[in-house]
């Protein structure tokens, strides 16, 4: 089978080649790294990695195809795609096509036969803007390099509403499970498991765009709200601030995770800065500062927030007593906010653990038992 060169070209100028997976072409983006031995198609279809070339510290990619159940998204959003060892063919009795047919179909351009250990190595050293080129794309490495550095920095990038849905949409309980609550979500990048988590607890979920105002939001009158994981620079999302604080100011219950944390730790306000190259995978070590337990967590950020790890501080903005309830055991990096005068809490990282382990997903009970609490 003849293999059509391909070329990954780092913003430092270093190069790796290889062949091309998926579509040809071109693509830019912000490169990282997900560690995640399992999951491919969760991954590629996470909106939270809209504009970025992601590589596949996993060898072996694609073994057990694709199917149209496993989604998380309507659509793949990853800018690129980087892996070792494609899989020759898709075994595996859900399958419906191969990874590749759909990276081509959806005009995904990837690489792959590079050693993304090594690749991996350099980015443990911080992240940066990549390309990969294949086809007419193909150039002299020079000028590859500076249609890199020409990209666009995921730091103030604002891209929420670029991944949002057009409309709102429900998702009932299942049948036979009584109604608990109503939630409106607000989708900053959602996951299709999310808001299905929630569903067979007994919450009806309203999840609507990104771009609803606060008036919107609580027009609905909803026991709680929520807010999603998704992509970019939390310190350019305003509007998704101003949007939580009138939930606050209404002492609306509310459960954000993952860029959902970064905002409720903006509105409480406390910064938020990026990481030199994130957590992306589904085995990160978090404890649960109220329980002591650790939990093994699936992630997908870049940005984190900066609160104080030691004791209760005082919201800068006003909103009462605030706590870290978890913390990363790999680097301390925040990884959750629990506020102790207001029904309201977050995590960093995805307790619907599409794909990963299910050691948080008592995080949706507890979002259930604040609602009732406050009722």
């Amino acid at each position: 089978m003849t293999r059509t060169p391909a070329i990954l070209v780092l913003e430092d100028g270093r190069t790796f080649e290889g062949a091309a997976y998926g579509a040809l072409g071109q693509t830019l983006g912000e490169i990282v790294f997900n560690t995640g031995m399992t999951g491919y198609q969760e991954t590629l279809t996470d909106p939270s990695y809209h504009r970025q070339i992601v590589v596949m510290t996993a060898p072996h990619i694609g073994n057990t195809g694709v199917n149209d159940e496993d989604n998380e998204s309507r659509q793949i959003w990853v800018a690129g795609y980087v892996v070792r060892d494609p899989s020759r063919r898709a075994s595996n009795w859900r399958a419906q096509r191969t990874l590749d047919d759909d990276l081509v179909a959806q005009g995904i351009v990837g690489i792959s036969g590079i050693d993304t250990r090594q690749l991996t190595r350099i980015l443990r050293e911080g992240v940066m803007r990549a390309g990969i080129f294949s086809g007419d794309a193909m150039a002299p490495v020079q000028e590859l390099v500076e249609r890199v550095r020409s990209g666009e920095q995921m730091t103030g990038a604002h891209l929420a509403d670029e991944v949002t849905i057009p409309d709102e949409y429900v998702v009932e309980p299942p049948q036979g499970v009584e109604t608990v609550a109503h939630v409106v979500a607000v989708d900053l990048g959602i996951k299709a498991m999310t808001p299905e988590m929630m569903a067979q607890r007994g919450i009806r979920v309203t999840v609507v765009p990104s771009t609803w105002t606060a008036d919107q939001v609580l027009a609905k009158a909803p026991d709680g709200v929520f807010f999603s994981n998704g992509p970019g620079d939390p310190a350019a999302a305003e509007r998704a601030v101003d949007v939580l604080r009138a939930v606050l100011d209404a002492k609306v219950p509310f459960f954000g995770i993952c860029f959902g944390n970064q905002i409720l730790g903006r509105a409480l306000g406390y910064g938020t800065y990026k990481l030199p190259f994130g957590h992306r995978g589904i085995n990160l070590p978090v404890m649960d500062r109220t329980t002591g337990k650790v939990e093994i967590t699936a992630h997908n950020h870049g940005f984190a927030v900066d609160a104080p790890l030691d004791g209760d501080s005082v919201s800068p903005a006003g909103y009462g007593r605030v706590k870290v309830s978890h913390v990363c055991l790999n680097d301390d990096v925040v990884e959750g906010l629990e506020c102790l005068d207001l029904p309201a809490f977050s995590v960093q990282y995805h307790p619907e653990a599409a794909a990963g382990p299910h050691d948080a997903a008592y995080l949706f009970d507890r979002f259930i038992s604040v609602m009732k609490g406050a009722r």
